[in-house]
């Protein structure tokens, strides 16, 4: 059976517990040493490991979404404006060279916005991951669920959106909470927060303005699509900016969290005796 708290390793305990979530893990025998430590107090081979390097990956990837959406909001308000002109004044140039051009940069765009959506999508999973399996070494007790769920759970229907955010919290709450007394500390969750209501305002807004863009026939619904898809794009753009936001705090706290030392899995030398 796993352990009730972790849900990862084999439950030892009467009440469910595995011998890290219950505190029954046994001391080192004398003259061993725990797993040496890397720079910052990572761990070699062992949890935890450090986000950095995949949150300056991530970083970058959302910046390339960014200019990816940019462009896109300009092709975009290229079209509508030739759309437009065809709708109020009956001017066909929508139909001409530049209307071509115009269409063609548009679907670009959109090509570029999956392209960067996925890589940056893949990438942030894998980051999302490896701090959920730091959190769960800086206190198993706050999860509130399971570290398959760090990646499982952006692909689950409907449950997508709640599921990686309840992940988010534990990892939040974790990386959090302790002073460099030992203590506890509150950071307000505002960037957390922030990011997530705009990902799912985005998620809905892409639903209903691509649906809306699939439907329009005639040149009034065009332009009226195609403003909405650009302001779709513009609130994916502050969902990027808050998502960066989110990895650079949940990454910086992470570091401070494992600099400290303070790590239910770390045995103190000497602590035995």
């Amino acid at each position: 059976m796993l352990c009730t708290r972790c849900r990862i390793r084999t439950a030892v305990t009467d009440d469910g517990l595995c011998t890290f979530c219950s505190g029954t893990r046994p001391p080192l025998p004398d003259g061993l040493r725990p797993p040496a430590a890397g720079p910052g107090g990572w761990g070699v081979g062992t949890w935890p490991r450090s986000p950095v390097g995949l949150s300056h990956a991530v970083t970058a990837l959302l910046g390339v979404a960014i200019a990816a959406d940019l462009f896109a909001i300009g092709t975009g308000l290229r079209v509508r404006a030739l759309w437009d002109r065809l709708a109020t004044e009956g001017v066909l140039d929508v139909y001409g060279g530049d209307g071509e051009t115009a269409e063609r940069l548009y679907g670009i765009a959109a090509i570029a916005q999956g392209a960067a959506l996925v890589a940056t999508g893949v990438v942030f999973i894998v980051w999302f991951h490896r701090a959920r399996r730091n959190a769960e070494v800086f206190d198993a007790g706050v999860q509130r669920m399971g570290p398959g769920w760090a990646v499982g759970g952006w692909f689950v229907p409907v449950a997508n959106f709640w599921f990686p955010y309840r992940v988010a919290s534990g990892v939040w709450e974790a990386s959090a909470q302790t002073r460099a007394d030992g203590g506890w500390r509150t950071v307000p969750r505002t960037p957390l927060n922030l990011w997530w209501a705009a990902w799912v305002a985005t998620l809905l807004a892409s639903r209903v303005t691509g649906r809306l863009w699939e439907r329009a026939g005639e040149p009034a619904e065009i332009v009226r699509a195609a403003g909405l898809v650009a302001a779709s794009d513009a609130l994916d753009i502050v969902a990027a900016v808050l998502a960066i936001l989110f990895v650079r705090t949940v990454t910086r706290m992470q570091v401070e969290r494992a600099a400290l030392g303070v790590l239910p899995a770390t045995v103190v030398p000497g602590a035995h005796k």
